[in-house]
């Protein structure tokens, strides 16, 4: 079983699908555990219409595509949000993929990004009920931090400098 990462357009089929899961997920996730419901299908796709990605564009970010033997499996997002700091963003594996080693690749991958972009450290933030990506990070050398932003969904933030 193979996996790959390499960038993709945000707005690309593939991107867009992606997007739709990753979202789809971690809103039902906060309303299943904080209202008792899922996503409303009207607010779903106002926020996917919202949420382009066009800061995941080159030269301030990249959006990458990890595909299981040839398909698509995940994604990463960097952006820069200043010369030497990028923001790791739509962290996501598909639940069946989840447990085959592509979230640790898919992140490395993206700090690679992030230095050839410039970034000397990455930040991200993150909620508390997504444990999963709390303990990749921590594997994966992420420090908890205070808050570096104001986000209302934001629970968690990390740095990990990139050497």
């Amino acid at each position: 079983m193979t996996w790959t990462v390499a960038p993709e357009p945000p707005d690309s089929p593939t991107a867009t699908a992606l997007w739709r899961a990753y979202y789809t997920e971690v809103s039902d996730r906060y309303y299943l555990l904080h209202e008792g419901r899922r996503t409303d299908p009207a607010e779903l796709e106002r926020e996917i219409a919202a949420h382009t990605g066009s800061e995941l564009l080159l030269p301030k970010g990249q959006l990458l595509v990890a595909r299981h033997n040839n398909e698509p499996a995940g994604t990463a997002g960097v952006r820069l949000l200043n010369p030497q700091t990028a923001e790791l963003t739509r962290v996501f594996i598909h639940e069946p993929m989840r447990g085959k080693g592509g979230a640790p690749l898919l992140v490395q991958a993206a700090e690679n990004t992030a230095r050839s972009l410039g970034a000397t450290r990455m930040i991200l933030d993150t909620r508390s009920d997504l444990r999963e990506a709390r303990a990749l990070y921590a594997r994966l050398g992420y420090s908890e931090t205070p808050p570096h932003n104001n986000d209302v969904y934001a629970e968690h933030w990390f740095t990990k400098p990139l050497y």
